[in-house]
């Protein structure tokens, strides 16, 4: 490979982000325990918040603007990375007595990225760490009126029992070994490298996403046997052929649902599916949301 190292871990951490694997299990995570979860580069002397909002503690949300957030804060997430590629799964608690998690992600023995989750209580805050913290916050030079809206956000962090937590980390440790496996075949899939019958089979499905697509008819176009296609879209992708299309089909549908003069029976016509339970099932498992919540909380957002 012709680029240096830090070019190519960089590739591998962009391929890994952007990836459909990588957004399946951050919804699902976020769905099934309440949990951010975030996947950030190996750089550990740059941090912020992204626009991932889903689960966010209101507190860490009020406070942590990027290059505004309270040092205190990015000390803590700078010292927790460092200890995660060094020892593997770290967690502590902040200034703040909320928990943060760092799960190491490699690619053979190369670093691509950590990801992130935490920002709840493993244990009841008193008020008298409160007043700590309003102390700590003072001293960064935030006013008292911003201090006071931050105690409201404190008060509303959610609490997770400490076993339960570390049950959450476990999870994610499992994923980042997942996630290291896939990088090699990402970053293929990414510089072009992929087989010319799987690129064939994608360019077919993009234009045919609205009507059936069984396996018979898009091995053929790809002029492989079923058997055959099926090893190497799997292993060239990682999903299924059935996997692919629908998430194809709900990055379509996603777009769609922006349009609120648009009934959610017509879309999932629109876009290949034969019934409206079919489509509401595909939604919520591929986005952890139905179509409607969907729709009205992306256009809430967009509203705001």
């Amino acid at each position: 490979m012709s680029q240096n190292p830090k070019n190519y871990d960089q590739a591998l951490f962009e391929s890994l982000q952007s990836s459909e694997l990588f957004a399946t299990y951050q919804n699902a995570f976020c769905t099934a325990t309440g949990l951010p979860l975030r996947l950030v580069g190996a750089d550990v002397s740059e941090w912020c918040l992204d626009n991932t909002k889903q689960n966010r503690s209101p507190f860490c949300e009020t406070l942590n603007l990027c290059k505004s957030a309270c040092s205190a804060c990015i000390d803590t997430n700078q010292r927790l990375m460092k200890e995660s590629a060094l020892h593997g799964p770290t967690s502590c608690h902040c200034f703040a007595g909320l928990a943060a998690t760092a799960v190491p992600v490699r690619c053979s023995s190369r670093l691509i990225g950590f990801l992130k989750t935490g920002q709840v209580f493993t244990r009841v805050p008193t008020p008298n760490i409160f007043q700590q913290v309003s102390k700590s916050l003072s001293r960064q030079g935030l006013p008292l009126e911003e201090i006071k809206k931050l105690r409201a956000a404190y008060e509303q962090t959610r609490k997770v029992e400490p076993e339960r937590y570390q049950s959450m980390v476990t999870l994610l440790a499992t994923f980042a070994e997942q996630l290291g496996q896939q990088a090699e075949k990402l970053i293929v899939v990414r510089e072009g490298g992929e087989p010319a019958a799987i690129t064939k089979a994608r360019e077919f499905i993009n234009q045919n996403l609205s009507e059936p697509l069984p396996l018979s008819l898009v091995a053929r176009h790809a002029g492989l046997s079923e058997s055959h296609f099926c090893r190497i879209f799997r292993e060239g992708t990682g999903l299924t052929l059935t996997d692919y299309i629908n998430r194809r089909r709900i990055q379509w549908a996603k777009r769609e649902l922006l349009k609120s003069e648009t009934r959610i029976s017509e879309i999932a016509f629109l876009i290949g599916y034969q019934s409206l339970s079919q489509f509401n099932r595909s939604f919520s498992r591929v986005t952890g949301r139905s179509p409607s919540r969907f729709r009205s909380e992306e256009l809430r957002r967009l509203a705001s």
